[in-house]
């Protein structure tokens, strides 16, 4: 018998099935909630690689302007490379709070996938390092599995990766192509550059993710988060 304030409800508790998760259920469930909180952190993250590109390409583009005088368009002036301010206000004065979001949906192609990749990976890695049946992974087994399981989900999703910037790119250079999608991208790197084209960087990207994501484990497997947060008020 159950009472909701004033109304009482009976019901013949026998005949109700039991509640049945299946691990399939379980795994769809943990990708949708994996899914909600990369979302909440690409609103986050997509401005920052918006800007960390552009100022890449001011570089590229001036060197280029160098390298190959025939590129500039006459009469045009040479400008010096922006700050992450200005092109931030140029951004928002042009395109609005959408220009900062540009690549959004290749941000969250590339995240997702990266992350149901990593952490499995690392799970297993660092169980094969533990000591005994009930004993944890020593700290130098958490940062190899970080590392190991950073690098090769790295260079699983370099072609979005890839993708993701030719997007972002903004300042362009006479003779390169220009992208109205994800789809729009893949199509002409394929027509232009082959496949290959998408394993771009992978090498760079994998040696910056790997001591990355194994520093990460290594603090946490110390407490180092906790410790900090153990200073703010109210812990």
């Amino acid at each position: 018998m159950v009472k909701l304030k004033s109304y009482t409800c009976t019901y013949p508790t026998e005949n109700i099935p039991p509640l049945v998760i299946t691990p399939c259920q379980m795994l769809l469930s943990d990708i949708f909630i994996l899914y909600l909180c990369l979302s909440s952190q690409v609103i986050v993250t997509t401005p920052m690689e918006m800007l960390k590109i552009q100022l890449q390409d001011a570089g590229r583009i001036e060197a280029q302007r160098k390298l190959m005088p025939e590129t500039v368009v006459p009469g045009t002036v040479p400008t010096k490379s922006p700050t992450a301010m200005q092109l931030t206000r140029e951004l928002l004065k042009e395109k609005g709070i959408a220009g900062l979001y540009k690549g959004l949906g290749a941000t969250l192609l590339r995240d997702v996938p990266f992350s149901i990749i990593y952490f499995p990976l690392f799970a297993n890695l660092n169980t094969l390092g533990k000591r005994g049946a009930e004993g944890p992974a020593p700290f130098y087994v958490s940062f190899l599995a970080g590392c190991l399981a950073g690098s090769t989900a790295a260079v699983a999703v370099n072609p979005v990766d890839v993708i993701k910037t030719r997007i972002q790119s903004m300042n362009r250079g006479s003779t390169e192509e220009t992208y109205s999608g994800v789809t729009d991208c893949i199509s002409k790197i394929m027509k232009n550059e082959g496949p290959s084209a998408f394993l771009k960087g992978a090498y760079c990207r994998a040696l910056v993710i790997a001591p990355l994501f194994g520093i990460a484990q290594v603090v946490y497997f110390f407490g180092v988060g906790e410790y900090i947060l153990s200073f703010l008020p109210g812990n």
